[in-house]
């Protein structure tokens, strides 16, 4: 999977040793569309962005220590599958399991405004931008002045773990400086809400259809990094929320780790289901590596990586 970059780099390699990756989640938000399928909520990011500005992604972000269980504070009522249930997919210890529910549950009310949660008693209001504090809470969870748990338990609010599934695993390539361990959620957009204004990580949000998505991805019309389309590629041919969370639900999760190949001036990623994969080796400059991998995913670029859609595509399509 070619990354068309401004410069020439014949020679590059991970740092040694690779930089430790962090916990992240990332949701994907799906509704029904019309007509039968599903829509994606897929925001761009901000130009000015260090880290791919102006591409296409889910809403999420790092586990926050927040996130995870803490001595003397109250979890939040949960509805869905246990907990227990959830540490298999995940393959997460019960804290780190939480940590990554309640970060995917937070960072898609940060980014969109979209709570997965509702009145845990009958008399609750719902959730939704028509409560007078609506705002002022997400933005207080966006500054780390509040956290997930606070905010449910002082609104009443039971997290709907029923609403999202994992689906797949995805660990940064280990030339890259700053690493994640990204676990990808598929979420149902919960009855009665909308996405809210944008974050000031996103310059515009869209409901998009898988295969258009990746029919303008193709085009060079709509940038996205390989996890993105994969995700959106995995999607094809299901025919509802309800299909996609009845398979996420059944599906083995086996983790991603691209590795990255730098060839001609070009950054390439090398998925696991590329013959060159097994026999890809580290070439010898890690700093060439890490500055032709920024350049080419710093926004410039984006345009010109069709084959991650194809590759995506024809890959979802074999399975």
């Amino acid at each position: 999977m070619p990354l068309t970059s401004p410069r020439g780099v014949l020679a590059a390699s991970a740092p040694t040793p690779p930089a430790p990756p962090r916990h992240a989640s990332t949701v994907v938000l799906l509704r029904d569309a019309p007509g039968g399928g599903v829509e994606a909520y897929l925001v761009e990011r901000a130009r000015t962005m260090a880290f791919a500005g102006g591409v296409y992604a889910f809403p999420g972000g790092r586990v926050d220590p927040a996130d995870g269980p803490s001595g003397g504070r109250a979890a939040p009522l949960w509805l869905g599958p246990p907990l227990a249930e959830l540490m298999r997919p995940l393959e997460a210890d019960p804290g780190l399991a939480q940590a990554l529910v309640h970060a995917a549950v937070r960072e898609t009310f940060e980014e969109c405004g979209v709570l997965l949660a509702e009145p845990a008693g009958p008399a609750g209001p719902a959730p939704g931008p028509a409560d007078p504090g609506w705002a002022a809470d997400r933005l207080a969870l966006e500054r780390r002045e509040l956290g997930l748990a606070e905010l449910l338990t002082r609104r009443g609010l039971a997290l709907r773990a029923d609403l999202l599934a994992p689906w797949a695993r995805w660990i940064t390539p280990e030339v890259e400086p700053r690493r994640y361990d990204t676990r990808f959620f598929m979420a149902a957009l919960p009855p009665g809400q909308t996405p809210g204004e944008l974050s000031g990580e996103a310059d515009q949000m869209v409901w998009i259809r898988p295969e258009e998505a990746l029919e303008r991805h193709a085009a060079g019309a709509m940038g996205m990094l390989p996890p993105t389309a994969w995700m959106l590629a995995d999607l094809l041919g299901l025919a509802s929320v309800a299909d996609v969370l009845t398979t996420a639900r059944r599906r083995e999760i086996t983790p991603v780790m691209p590795k990255v190949v730098i060839a001609d001036g070009a950054v390439h990623f090398l998925l696991p289901h590329d013959p060159e994969y097994a026999l890809a080796a580290p070439p010898a400059d890690p700093a060439s590596a890490a500055a032709l991998f920024a350049a080419a995913t710093a926004g410039a670029d984006h345009a010109t990586w069709p084959r991650d859609a194809a590759d995506a595509t024809a890959v979802a399509r074999e399975r």
